[in-house]
């Protein structure tokens, strides 16, 4: 009986999602909802407590969020942006896989989804309709690599699979790297097949004048500042720069300092960005995470996640499909994938073991299931984005990125599991 009203309410919390309802107040409303059923109060009560202070995600994605709008703050992003537009207005046949594959390598340094569709998308749609490419391919190419952030080591699910795995951020990001590379790399051809298919490559007259490109002059030393503390982490990961050795946040407060130095900005004003960054981290990010957290407290009271796991072992077969699709697909019609891939790696993922995965794998797949899922979906904020700056509907842009965003979760699947 308690297993069958826990399932209710989860399609309740499904329909909820759906209807575009607060993610965490659904989460949070649901898990205390079951444990109350369950009569374990406390224990949903007791999960956001924990989950308050995670150490290790708070100190991650509250940094990178602080560095970022720090690089917005200074103007460090629209160099970065401006200088990869440059080089890609020389070589106008890859216009549009190379959109895709420079949004996906800045989202790694600039981690928002919705943040590097408007800072990217401002300065690289315009470019792609100036040069006779459809509005809607211009927006798809560039909403096609809004996931890049899969290979940063402050993205939250990467530090979420980390700690269960029992394993440094770096050393996961190493182990589906090469899913995430391949899966951009196929959307990057498959927006460009669509786009030849539809006859949108070329021929669109536009009057869109890229000012930004034109009359900004790009500074090298501002472009390079976002990068810094990522090319940090990877060479201290990797040993070949023993002095680089750190952790995030240390990489990120010194990414700061070098552009305060840099840029001459305001010290008093970066330091507001920095912790303004990390307080809207906490609240946009971290906040989602406490609320799964809740979540999962209820569903374990209510003795779903003991029934779910026994059907799977039960059904190894289905193990895979579930962790790779199950994110994509709520991703797709909710518009986020955070909130099912973390409560799926809290729930599932610490017992990989049991269906002969390893939880790095499957963690990893499940992130990167929510993140493709999210990267199609038409209602998702980047999506928006890119729709309004191309001028277009949004469900015109998740059209032309589908078939790359449906071959990509494919290829992470046999990857990774």
């Amino acid at each position: 009986m308690l297993v069958l009203l826990g399932i209710i309410i989860i399609i309740a919390t499904i329909y909820f999602l759906l209807k575009r309802y607060d993610s965490r107040l659904v989460l949070l409303a649901s898990g205390i909802l079951m444990a109350i059923i369950a009569g374990k109060t406390m224990a949903a009560f007791d999960a956001f407590a924990k989950s308050m202070t995670e150490g290790g995600l708070i100190q991650s994605v509250c940094s990178v969020m602080g560095f970022a709008l720090v690089m917005k703050v200074t103007e460090c992003d629209k160099h970065l942006i401006s200088l990869v537009a440059k080089w890609l207005n020389k070589v106008r046949a890859l216009l549009i896989p190379g959109a895709t594959l420079a949004t996906f390598a800045i989202n790694i340094a600039l981690p928002s989804a919705a943040g590097v569709a408007a800072a990217v998308g401002a300065i690289f749609i315009p470019l792609l309709m100036s040069a006779g490419i459809h509005p809607a391919t211009a927006a798809a190419a560039v909403k096609s690599g809004t996931y890049g952030s899969m290979l940063s080591p402050g993205l939250a699910h990467n530090q979420v699979v980390a700690k269960l795995a029992g394993m440094d951020v770096m050393d996961v990001i190493a182990i589906h790297s090469k899913a995430d590379i391949i899966s951009v790399v196929i959307a990057a051809i498959s927006v460009t097949v669509v786009a030849v298919v539809l006859k949108e490559h070329k021929g669109y007259k536009s009057e869109a004048v890229v000012a930004e490109i034109d009359g900004f002059k790009t500074n090298i030393l501002y472009a390079i500042v976002p990068v810094i503390p990522i090319v940090m982490l990877v060479l201290g990961a990797t040993g070949k720069v023993p002095v680089f050795k750190m952790g995030v946040p240390q990489a990120m407060v010194i990414g700061a300092i070098i552009a305060i130095a840099v840029t001459r900005k305001n010290p008093a004003e970066v330091a507001k960005s920095f912790f303004d960054g990390m307080g809207a981290a906490y609240a946009q990010i971290m906040g989602i995470i406490i609320a799964a957290g809740v979540f999962v407290s209820g569903m374990k009271a209510l003795g779903l996640v003991d029934a779910f796991i026994a059907a799977m072992i039960n059904s190894t077969g289905i193990v895979k499909l579930a962790a790779a699709f199950g994110p994509f697909a709520l991703a797709i019609i909710a518009g986020s994938g955070d909130g099912a891939a973390v409560a799926f790696n809290e729930a599932v993922t610490p017992h990989a073991a049991d269906f002969g995965l390893e939880i790095a794998n499957m963690g990893s797949m499940a992130a990167l299931g929510g993140a493709l899922g999210r990267t199609m979906s038409p209602i998702t904020g980047a999506t928006i984005i890119c729709a309004g700056i191309a001028g277009v509907n949004p469900m015109e842009v998740a059209k032309r990125n589908a078939l790359g965003m449906i071959l990509a979760i494919i290829a992470g699947m046999l990857i990774l599991l």
